[in-house]
């Protein structure tokens, strides 16, 4: 291939990537710029093959490493559910990570002569990949329940991490300056340590958070091994991402109206919460559908506030129904969206668009939370945390601080529950036992069916 055009087509791709992100970063374009993205990174893995002056070895299995991945990750993204799509972005969140460190582990192997900014690259590659690779598998394991979701924390665990850091940073040093397949073993190794050791502290409900980071770990990886490997196109794509996700990192810290480093490390000095044996002989006032049709049918406006039970119970599709219905009658109804609603950011605006939900229905917390005195009705479908007044009530629990939707402002609130077990962050819900606030308990989408129709007859 001629230098010049495959120096354009990277541009292409540089452009489609950053095109990309500008698609993402709103729901009504969102679908077309994952289309640009995929379209760049598909001409990125082509052009490669036909770089001029480069010298392709193992090109059949390299072909074969594509094919597999191929199959393995479109059925997988294709089939997999809404409710585990965080587990599943995790997951190639840290493929990627754990893929970028292996490959400047080769290129260290392969490559004894690199000068030292090279092997400064490497080392960095290395190390942030690696924390990124642990870190989302402990992150998958904590979104998939197979590991306890709240803070994991043990006595001195503070000076366990602080000391894997020193370790890890030690090592780091030790690789730089002389070389060697040992101190890199060493460093590899701790940095996972690190990474296991990094995620486990946070608690559930600031899993977003840690998924953007670990994001941005990801994109720092592959920009650094692009400087490692010489690409121009990693370079690039790896600097879009590490940046965006930098700065939904801050974002998402700020929605969730705390410090980064408390985010992470707040297990660690938060007191114990102490809950009261008397919580589950305290009475709630339960509704049935046509109690909540009622309600509905003679309101001027209603906010419906989704959470990850609309996701569990695939009720999407059924409460843009309602919407509709509710809208015909002349309510206006609106989205409540939470930044950190579900178990990753946009989670909620995904699983509503997947419903073909009117973009404009979809309101910032910033936005909505002005409107509730406003607000007739409430329907909380499968939310807790967010909407919980623990947040500005009770110093030191898991959630404190956090900026929540002020549902408790509205004339009457409906939570839609399959139980009185407590959200992600594991702890009470004090508005479930407000006088306005009634339960309509079972799957919410069998309950909404039952709403709507009841809402038909009216």
């Amino acid at each position: 291939m001629n230098s010049n055009l495959y120096a354009l087509l990277g541009l292409v791709v540089a452009v489609s990537f950053i095109m990309a992100l500008k698609g993402l970063s709103a729901p009504k374009t969102a679908r077309r710029g994952n289309l640009i993205g995929a379209a760049g990174a598909t001409l990125a893995t082509v052009i490669v093959f036909f770089e001029p002056g480069a010298e392709h070895h193992n090109t059949l299995l390299i072909i074969l490493a594509i094919a597999f991945g191929v199959i393995v990750g479109v059925p997988a993204a294709r089939k997999v559910q809404m409710t585990q799509m965080p587990q599943l972005v995790a997951l190639f969140n840290g493929v990627g990570g754990g893929a970028a460190a292996l490959v400047s582990i080769v290129e260290y192997l392969t490559h004894s002569d690199e000068n030292t900014a090279a092997v400064i690259a490497t080392v960095f590659t290395v190390v942030v990949g690696s924390i990124s690779f642990s870190g989302s598998v402990i992150t998958f394991l904590k979104l998939q329940e197979i590991m306890t979701t709240r803070p994991v924390v043990f006595p001195g665990g503070r000076f366990v991490i602080a000391a894997t850091l020193v370790g890890v940073l030690g090592t780091s040093v030790w690789v730089v300056q002389s070389g060697g397949n040992t101190p890199l073993l060493v460093m590899g190794l701790l940095s996972l340590a690190f990474g296991v050791l990094f995620v486990l502290p946070v608690g559930g409900a600031d899993v977003p958070i840690v998924i953007s980071l670990l994001n941005a770990f990801t994109g720092l990886t592959v920009a650094a091994g692009g400087y490692v490997l010489d690409s121009t196109l990693l370079i690039v794509a790896g600097t879009l991402v590490g940046a965006s996700g930098t700065i939904l990192t801050r974002l998402m810290a700020a929605a969730m109206g705390r410090s980064l480093f408390g985010t992470l490390f707040g297990a660690f000095t938060a007191k114990p919460q102490e809950i009261s044996a008397a919580g589950e002989a305290r009475s709630v006032k339960s509704s049935s559908p046509d109690d909540v049709a009622i309600l509905l049918n003679y309101a001027q406006r209603v906010v419906i506030v989704p959470g990850f039970g609309l996701a569990v119970a695939q009720a999407q599709h059924t409460v843009r129904e309602l919407a509709d219905i509710l809208a015909e009658k002349g309510i206006d109804v609106a989205y409540g969206i939470h930044p950190v609603a579900g178990r990753m950011p946009g989670h909620m605006n995904v699983l509503l668009a997947e419903a073909n939900v009117p973009y404009e229905q979809l309101v910032e917390m910033e936005e909505v939370n002005p409107t509730f005195p406003q607000t007739d009705v409430v329907l909380v479908v499968g939310a807790n945390d967010v909407v919980n007044p623990a947040a500005k009530t009770t110093p030191g629990c898991p959630i404190y601080g956090m900026p929540i939707l002020d549902v408790a402002q509205a004339g009457n609130v409906i939570f839609l529950k399959r139980s009185m077990r407590p959200g992600f962050a594991g702890i009470e819900n004090e508005l479930l036992y407000d006088p306005k606030t009634s339960l309509l308990f079972g799957d919410a989408k069998d309950s909404l069916t039952k709403v709507v129709n009841a809402l038909k007859a009216l």
